[in-house]
Order: C-alpha cells, then structure tokens, then sequence
C-alpha cells in the first residue's frame, strides 16, 4: 500500500463527513467565540492519540495481551451502543451520548471515538503490523487525513446559521442507522478473523 492510498484509507475511515451532525450537536450549546477552539482542541488531542497508537500500539497489544480482533469486536460493540442512543435519545432529553454534562466536550465523545475512533486505530494496529518498517510513510499518511477531516470539521460550525434542531435531530437519526450498520460489520469482521472465516 502506498503513503497516498493509506491517507485515503484513513480519511476515509475518520469520515469527517458523517461527523459533522454529531460535532454541530455537541456543540450547540457552547458560547459561538469557544467553538473553533473547542474543535481544534479536540482534533489536536485525537491526532495525539492516533500518532500515540501508531507508535506504541504493537507494544500496548502486546503489554495486554490483546489481539486485533479483540480491538474489532470491543470496537464494533461500542459503535452499536453509541448508534443506538442516537436513534432511540434518552427520555430524559439527555442527546446523543446521555445527559450532557456541565461546561464543553473534553476528549471524550469528539476526539474520541469522534475522531479517533477503534476503525482507525485497527486500520494503523493493520498498516504498522503487515509492514512495519514503514511507520513514518504510515505518520505523514495520518497526518495528511488528518489536516483534511480537520479543515471539514472546523468548517462545519458554519452551517450552525442554515441548520435549524430539526435537520440537527433528522440527520442524528440518520448517521445513527448508518453508524449501527457499520458497528455490526466491524464486529462481524472481527468475530469472522478470529474464527478464519470469510464475509
């Protein structure tokens, strides 16, 4: 694989795309002036924790003793449950990802699994274990993803002036049926390399 064909990979995999209901919805109550620094905040952190796990994820795996299908099938499961809660929300009113807490996102639902989601930490754990001598062609693939998924995301805040919260709620609902589609996959990929079978 090259460094060009893994970036696509990657950007792929990052779908900044299909992110962007999910971040505008997270960050529909923070002040207009924080937003941009909440995102580049966040988008600094996932790429810390995806250049963290190209370097160091063999060793975590071993440390562990966990194997990649382990990875896919853990991965798989908290999608669901995540895509879950987007098409059926609390009653409660709670969104996305339960009852939002006080003050703005930190790491955890934007940059992780946002950005830096268990797809694109098994596709590095697959890029640095079938060929391993390359890590700085599979750093600057990364990397390039990255500043393409970042420069969409960071437009997204834009589209807070045309969306009203119901195309917010409907395109939720949306990404969440597509989301449980692709958690079911993912742990029917995993479950299908641990047994050697084929899908």
């Amino acid at each position: 694989m090259t460094t060009l064909s893994a970036a696509i990979l990657l950007f792929l995999i990052m779908d900044p795309l299909g992110n962007i209901p999910i971040f505008l919805s997270l960050l529909k109550d923070v002040a207009p002036k924080r937003r941009r620094r909440v995102m580049v905040r966040e988008l600094l952190i996932a790429l810390g924790v995806l250049l963290g796990f190209l370097v160091g994820g063999q060793h975590l795996l071993k440390l562990l003793q966990l194997r990649q299908e382990s990875i896919s099938i853990a991965g798989g499961i908290v999608l669901f449950l995540i895509g879950i809660r987007m098409v059926f929300p609390p009653a409660d009113g709670g969104g996305i990802f339960g009852k939002a807490g006080e003050g703005e996102p930190f790491i955890v639902p934007m940059a992780i699994p946002g950005v830096a989601g268990p797809s694109a930490m098994a596709a590095l754990l697959l890029l640095t274990s079938t060929q391993p001598g390359r890590t700085a062609d599979w750093a600057v693939a990364l990397l390039g993803a990255w500043l393409a998924t970042a420069v969409i995301l960071l437009c997204s805040t834009y589209l807070f002036r045309w969306l009203g919260e119901s195309v917010l709620t409907a395109l939720e609902r949306v990404m969440g049926m597509l989301l449980i589609a692709l958690s079911v996959q993912m742990f029917l990929g995993g479950l299908a390399a641990y047994l050697h079978l084929a899908v």
